[in-house]
């Protein structure tokens, strides 16, 4: 089964330089140029740390997101409430059918205009993620 690199023209090394995407193969990698040597690592890899990130901002915040969400698509009820929480509920499942499908190249330049930036070191491990319109909370951290 073909993955997809959720976050290609997003992820940056740490000196800035955007990190390209290539299929080996089945397998998507993001390519990391480390003194003239390029690196392969499996895009799932990085996505998923990413995806991990996210997963901790939204731990304890169902219910607050759960009532978010329905508030901006129009759907206050019962049944649009159970339908969110429970795609909260199953995030893993979520991101694996993400891997899957992708995410459109119209939604991650959108992404991209918006400031979200994702910086990896040459092996691969997320370094730090911005994403706009988060604040700081009390211990200093996005």
């Amino acid at each position: 089964m073909l993955k997809h690199a959720l976050f290609a023209g997003l992820v940056f090394d740490e000196n800035d330089n955007p990190v390209d995407h290539v299929y080996i193969g089945q397998d998507s990698c993001y390519v990391v140029e480390d003194h003239g040597f390029k690196r392969h690592i499996l895009s799932e890899t990085v996505d998923r740390q990413v995806f991990d990130q996210m997963k901790s901002m939204i731990e304890g915040k169902e219910d607050f997101l759960t009532q978010q969400a329905a508030k901006m698509i129009g759907q206050e009820d019962i049944f649009t409430y159970a339908m969110i929480a429970n795609q909260l509920k199953n995030m893993d499942d979520q991101f694996d059918k993400l891997l899957e499908t992708g995410i459109p190249q119209e939604s991650r330049s959108y992404m991209g205009i918006m400031g979200f930036k994702i910086v990896i070191n040459v092996h691969g491990d997320v370094i730090s993620i911005n994403q706009p319109g988060l604040s700081s909370n009390d211990d200093g951290e996005s």
